[in-house]
């Protein structure tokens, strides 16, 4: 090999290296994209769903209110009073059925 062949040989070689190293750079800047599009969609997919599930129990809850004052509540209970009266009811009969069962078998 000749020195002129030899500079040509480095010559190429530096180019090749240069250009992986610019294919390189340019396929990292395409995976931050990607990544940070995929983040956005992320981000955008659970606050629609929290919107959606915090708008589901705060219907529910308001039916359920509603329910509990027109068909339960006594003259003067407010909401509340209403619902802990009708939870330690069903404690309370459920306790009764558990001593039923265990009486039956």
């Amino acid at each position: 090999m000749q020195d002129s062949d030899l500079m040509e040989f480095s010559r190429l070689v530096n180019e090749k290296l240069g250009t992986e190293e610019k294919i390189g750079r340019a396929m990292e800047k395409i995976e931050e994209g990607v990544v940070n599009g995929y983040k956005k969609i992320e981000e955008g997919v659970v606050n629609g769903y929290k919107k959606i599930e915090e708008g589901a129990v705060s219907s529910f809850n308001k039916v359920s209110d509603k329910f509990v004052e027109e068909l339960f509540a006594r003259e003067g209970e407010n909401i509340e009073g209403a619902k802990a009266r009708l939870a330690a009811g069903a404690k309370q009969h459920g306790a009764g059925q558990e001593e039923k069962r265990d009486e039956e078998e």
